[in-house]
């Protein structure tokens, strides 16, 4: 079974914030991703700081298409 939980990393260490259903000592394999974006202001900010500038955006979306 896999799903999704939301945690939070607390002095060395990842703190569940949704339910989990584990048996005391039960061994688990998690894939990590770091949050996205809260809202579209968030998330075109960190396209900015994310995405090179381009000088001619002609010629770059010329490669790009290559």
């Amino acid at each position: 079974m896999s799903r999704v939980i939301r945690v939070r990393y607390e002095k060395g260490v990842l703190k569940p914030l949704d339910s989990v259903d584990f048996e005391e000592g039960e061994e688990v394999i998690i894939s990590v991703e770091r949050k996205v974006a809260h809202g579209l202001a968030e998330l075109v900010e960190n396209l900015r700081k994310e995405t090179p500038k381009v000088d001619n955006i002609e010629v770059f979306l010329e490669e790009m298409r290559k």
